[in-house]
């Protein structure tokens, strides 16, 4: 057994752990069991943690203290999602119980442990039990109990990656969503990945990503390419159902040429496509002969060239001169939205949502980006909220975020924006009126599931009232007459309708816009494009 460790262990500890939930991420990711594609908490841990990778390749033979400093300022920054900022919180444990340590035995895993559960503890306004939470403490609380009896480093691990598994494995009693749909829990899985990383690094087998990229170079340097070696502008991934017999062989064909880069997978359900091409559209086109779209990205690879060698211009943090006393920040995706957002005043926008969760150092560098003292950020989902926060005290500006839970909110929340007003009266101001919207959105389902009752199959439409399920089914128009006639009982008198990038103008008219009109006819009805991904419709009702 191992006594204690230095800086080099736990710099090779922490890469270990990266790379175990790197080669994890995905069955995490299937974990999550609401059947929205919201699959991304393998997704978010692995590029959290990987953030302090990065920042610790860099790093020249680190001590104890200053790789544990260096993991945790990472983490902070590159967290990702609710799960992800939960982890930095679990990590910033090492960096408080080893300041100034340039080793650490079993007391002092201990100590870090339950300082981190503590941490994460604190940040959550109302922690949830069969969470990763409950993973993390009842894991740490066993790691100081044996801490007590043996001061030994790797014993005190083994202990607790035994109850983290323990543990993980009663979440799915402890939780009621859990239960219904028989898995545990995503975060809990990913943390135990992570200690059983360590652990193999710590035991001399340290885990290698998948993936991994040759190590010559910590990152390529963009500036030493020209964009004109990019034969192929756009980057498009798609996901089709396989809703006939068409031949795959033919799109397979067809994407042959006209691209490069294609990599097709075929099963008896779906077609997965990578594949780089000038024609995005005909690409898409063609990928509908063979039923509904499940998932689709489409990239401009120029454009991300350029971002790339800017940013390599330059790498530090720009912080604008205050102008005004206020400013705001939002979170969306979407043309349309992001246009509404400006229009009503927000200064940065940072794109992302669900699926995208923006992290906590894109939220920063658009708080500093701001010509304000002040800066309101709005989150726009629930799984961002967190790392909106954790961006508090890393500025020098005064941050507020509006806990805004969708962009319907978030806008409602701006069209109270006053920047006369005192900042007491407008934090009230803002609060109050993202608080009386109701949002629905209609989305689709990624898998087949059983969820509150209901029965889903994948590729059905879902209808979801103020975060709830409300319907599903293969016709979207019935979903929407179902909404349309709730919002006419909740009595509503101001409804907006953006509709997203699957869905052609032409559509909305011909579909929600009368429906809603049929059904809500005292109302004042707009529809709008927001061009978001994801969502099909977003309808705000106030």
């Amino acid at each position: 057994m191992r006594q204690s460790i230095d800086g080099a262990a736990f710099r090779r500890m922490v890469i270990s752990a990266a790379a175990s939930i790197e080669n994890n991420k995905q069955p995490i990711n299937e974990l999550n069991v609401f059947p929205v594609p919201d699959g991304d908490t393998g997704t978010n841990m692995s590029m959290t943690l990987n953030a302090a990778v990065a920042d610790l390749r860099k790093a020249d033979e680190p001590s104890l203290s200053k790789a544990a400093d260096i993991t945790a300022s990472a983490m902070l920054r590159g967290a990702r999602g609710n799960s992800g900022v939960i982890l930095s919180l679990l990590f910033r444990g090492f960096s408080k119980s080893w300041k100034g340590k340039q080793e650490a035995d079993g007391q002092l895993l201990a100590d870090a442990l339950n300082t981190g559960v503590e941490a994460a503890y604190r940040a959550i306004m109302k922690p949830t039990e069969g969470t990763i939470l409950t993973v993390s403490r009842v894991s740490a609380a066993a790691a100081a109990e044996e801490a007590a009896l043996s001061n030994d480093f790797e014993k005190v691990l083994t202990v607790a990656i035994q109850k983290a598994a323990e543990a993980l494995r009663e979440t799915v009693e402890q939780n009621p969503v859990l239960k219904k749909a028989g898995v545990v829990d995503a975060g809990g899985k990913g943390y135990l990945c992570i200690l059983e990383g360590m652990m193999a690094s710590l035991q001399g087998n340290d885990i290698v990503a998948d993936a991994g990229a040759s190590e010559i170079k910590d990152a390529a340097s963009f500036s030493d390419f020209d964009d004109e070696d990019i034969l192929y502008t756009y980057c498009t991934e798609f996901i089709v159902s396989r809703d006939n017999n068409k031949d795959p062989e033919i799109l397979h064909e067809y994407l042959s040429g006209i691209g490069d880069s294609l990599v097709q997978v075929t099963d008896d359900d779906i077609i997965k496509v990578h594949v780089h091409s000038n024609e995005p559209g005909n690409v898409i086109t063609h990928a509908l002969e063979y039923g509904a779209l499940l998932t689709v990205k489409i990239e401009n690879m120029r454009e991300q060239h350029t971002e790339k060698v800017m940013s390599e211009a330059d790498r530090g943090p720009k912080i604008a001169e205050p102008e005004k006393k206020f400013g705001v920040v939002a979170v969306c995706a979407g043309k349309g939205l992001i246009e509404a957002f400006h229009d009503l005043g927000v200064d940065q926008i940072v794109e992302g949502g669900q699926t995208m969760n923006p992290s906590t150092q894109d939220i920063l560098s658009a708080v500093n980006a701001t010509p304000a003292e002040i800066v309101y950020v709005l989150p726009n989902n629930k799984n961002i909220i967190l790392a909106a926060e954790q961006a508090i005290p890393l500025s020098e500006k005064r941050i507020i975020v509006i806990p805004t839970k969708t962009v319907p909110q978030g806008i409602t929340a701006m069209l109270s924006f006053d920047g006369e007003m005192d900042e007491a009266d407008l934090t009230d101001s803002m609060m109050s009126a993202f608080d009386a919207v109701s949002t629905m959105q209609i989305t689709y389902a990624a898998r087949n599931s059983d969820f509150d009752g209901h029965k889903i199959k994948a590729g059905e439409y879902l209808g979801l009232y103020n975060g709830a399920l409300f319907a599903n089914g293969k016709d979207i128009n019935k979903i929407l007459r179902s909404m349309a006639e709730q919002v006419r009982k909740d009595g509503k008198e101001f409804i907006s309708i953006f509709y997203g990038e699957d869905i052609s103008e032409k559509e909305a008219q011909n579909s929600a816009l009368p429906i809603f009109e049929e059904h809500c006819g005292d109302a004042e009805i707009t529809l709008l494009y927001g061009g978001q991904p994801v969502y099909y419709y977003l309808i705000s009702a106030e």
